[in-house]
C-alpha cells in the first residue's frame, strides 16, 4: 500500500490519537472527579496535577506526549523513507497537536497543547525538546507559574529546532505547534500582563 492511501489514514488515526483527553479520563477513573471543575477548567498536566497531587499531573504529562510520539514513530517507520515521507510525518504531527486542541469527544474544547508539542518535539527535535524542557524547569522553580515555564520553554524548543534543523518543514511546522501554545495561553498571557497570573 503506497503513501498516498497509508498517509491520510495515519493522519486521521494520530488526530483521534491526540483527542484522547488523558487527564480528564485519569481525574474520572481514578479520583472521581472532572477535572473541568477544577483550578483552571483545563484537561492538562498541571490542571489534573491541581486535581489528583504531582503524580497525577506527571502520569497526564507522560500519556499526552506519548499520544504524539506512538502515531509519529509508526508513520517514520512506515512511511519516513518514501519521497513524501517528512511531509506525512509533519502531517501527523499537527493532526495529533490539533486533536488535542480540539477534541471530537470534548466537542472540540481541549487542552493547551504543552505535552503533545513535546512529545513532537522529542521525537522530531529531540535536542530542541530537551533545550525547551529545561527552560521550562528553570523557569518555572524561579517563577512558580507554570504558563510562563510553558511560553518558554516553547519559544527555545522552536528556535532550536531553526538552528538545528534549518527552514525545513519539520523546523515550521514545530514553528506552527509552538505558534499555537502562544495563542492556546493568550488568556494566561493577559493575566500575566496585568500581574494576575496565580503560582
Amino acid at each position: 500500500m503506497n503513501d498516498a492511501v497509508l498517509g491520510p489514514v495515519f493522519v486521521v488515526a494520530s488526530y483521534f490519537s491526540g483527542s484522547i483527553p488523558f487527564g480528564l479520563v485519569l481525574s474520572k477513573v481514578l479520583l472521581g472527579v472532572d477535572v473541568r471543575q477544577v483550578g483552571s477548567g483545563n484537561i492538562g498536566a498541571t490542571n489534573a496535577a491541581r486535581a489528583g497531587g504531582r503524580w497525577m499531573g506527571v502520569a497526564v504529562l507522560l500519556l499526552d506526549a506519548l499520544k504524539a510520539v506512538v502515531p509519529l514513530l509508526i508513520t517514520r517507520r512506515v512511511l519516513g523513507g518514501g519521497e513524501r515521507g517528512e511531509l506525512w510525518v509533519m502531517g501527523v504531527a499537527i493532526a495529533a497537536f490539533a486533536g488535542h486542541l480540539f477534541p471530537v469527544w470534548l466537542r472540540f474544547k481541549g487542552g493547551k497543547g504543552v505535552a503533545t508539542g513535546l512529545g513532537i518535539f522529542l521525537v522530531l527535535a529531540p535536542w530542541a525538546a530537551l533545550a525547551g524542557l529545561a527552560t521550562w524547569v528553570g523557569v518555572y522553580l524561579a517563577t512558580r507559574i507554570s504558563s510562563v515555564g510553558s511560553l518558554a520553554g516553547s519559544l527555545v524548543c522552536v528556535a532550536s529546532g531553526f538552528y538545528l534543523l534549518g527552514p525545513t518543514p519539520i523546523a515550521w511546522g514545530c514553528a506552527a505547534v509552538g505558534a499555537l501554545i502562544w495563542w492556546r495561553h493568550r488568556e494566561n498571557i493577559g493575566r500575566l500582563v496585568r500581574g494576575e497570573e496565580g503560582k
